[in-house]
């Protein structure tokens, strides 16, 4: 009886430790997909012919990350600026000087159910990778 328990512990510490880079890997480029996407929107966004980050942005970043395999349902943006003006209508502009901020968050699914084997308790199933960032808008009227 021991024997089997003791396969059954090896075993599962075995599967952890061959899974476990692979699923880490799945969760950097996730991180990094999502940064890479914070930081185009808010080069777009805050450059100076906009100085906002609007709907058709936010519709536009979905298909791209959908595109990389997100589900664009899951996907939530936060947009706001260091006044706490709204930095999502076309037609009022974020001033120059202003700091413009973009958060993009995804759940992480079941990601770390794996780690479950080696009692590593996983995240809850509300908890969300996130990427963030900020930029200052250039727009003059």
């Amino acid at each position: 009886m021991k024997q089997i328990v003791v396969f059954l512990m090896f075993a599962a510490l075995l599967c952890w430790f061959m899974f476990a880079p692979i699923y880490k890997h799945v969760l950097i480029v996730r991180q990094a997909v999502l940064q890479k996407e914070v930081d185009y929107m808010l080069e777009v966004g805050a450059n100076g012919s906009n100085g906002f980050i609007g709907p058709d942005a936010v519709l536009e970043s979905r298909s791209r990350l959908e595109e990389r395999g997100f589900r664009p349902g899951d996907i939530r943006y936060e947009i706001s600026t260091t006044t706490g003006v709204g930095a999502t209508d076309p037609d009022a502009p974020v001033q120059r000087g202003t700091g413009i901020r973009l958060r993009i968050s995804y759940p992480y699914e079941h990601l770390f159910q794996i780690d479950r084997l080696a009692g590593i308790v996983p995240p809850g199933p509300d908890e969300r990778m996130a990427a963030a960032g900020m930029k200052m808008s250039e727009y003059v009227p």
